[in-house]
């Protein structure tokens, strides 16, 4: 008889044999049985598949937190570039437009980052 992890050709032709020899009284009982024993093979080849894999690193959980410190990275770059724009003496609204420019960039690579890590996974 064949292995744990194995399923032969034999295995089939003897439930045809049994199949001849008691009839069809007993079809029922004797596919399920090799159903049964066609299930545990597939399982037994999964899992040694499945642990044969390597483990791939969770990216949710730092992507979170990456995505966090950017945040408060960006904001902190936030306070100069209003600073700065806002200083230029040229008139209010060319410091406007230098201000909306600054965070539009700021905002810019966070939804970048963003898009990125729910694309990579």
């Amino acid at each position: 008889m064949a292995g744990e992890s194995e399923l032969e050709r034999t295995e089939l032709e003897a439930v045809l044999e049994t199949r001849a020899e008691l009839g069809p009284a007993y079809d029922a009982a004797l596919v399920d049985s090799f159903a049964d024993r066609v299930e545990a093979v597939v399982a037994t080849r999964v899992a040694q598949q499945v642990s044969s894999r390597p483990a791939e690193a969770p990216t949710h959980g730092s992507a979170g937190s990456r995505q966090l410190a950017l945040g408060i990275v960006t904001g902190a770059f936030g306070i100069p570039v209003t600073a700065i724009s806002l200083a230029v003496p040229e008139g209010e609204a060319t410091g406007l437009l230098a201000m909306v420019v600054g965070w539009a960039g700021l905002v810019g690579i966070n939804v970048a980052h963003a898009v990125q890590t729910r694309r990579s996974g």
